[in-house]
């Protein structure tokens, strides 16, 4: 079992949160009900949780939706949670180069503010 934490900017603002909340409802239950999955399983099916090849260890939460594609990056800090950083719906067949430089720092500001 994971702990399900979203990367919170200095504002206390969380990108994750804003993403999830810009969807309708429907699609805010099915990306919900993914987070849970990855909360409460031990072994997370990869349709659901997988990790991203060749990155500094980020991982995406793959949530459909009817046509609708989301992704939701983050890492897994220490195998007891899981830090989610940025939000997406996804558009093409390969995960946007910016979205994992996005998660790539903001782990970085989170692993340099845990460590203060």
């Amino acid at each position: 079992m994971k702990e399900v934490q979203f990367f919170r900017r200095g504002d206390g603002s969380s990108p994750v949160e804003e993403f999830i909340d810009g969807l309708t409802d429907k699609q805010a239950q099915k990306v919900v009900w993914v987070l849970k999955l990855i909360e409460d399983l031990d072994i997370i099916p990869a349709q659901y949780w997988k990790k991203l090849t060749n990155t500094d260890d980020i991982w995406e939460a793959r949530i459909q939706f009817g046509g609708n594609i989301f992704r939701i990056l983050g890492f897994e800090n220490e195998g007891d949670f899981v830090v989610l950083t940025n939000g997406f719906a996804k558009k093409t067949q390969k995960t946007p180069k910016r979205e994992i430089e996005l998660a790539k720092q903001r782990k970085k500001i989170y692993l340099s503010e845990e460590n203060q």
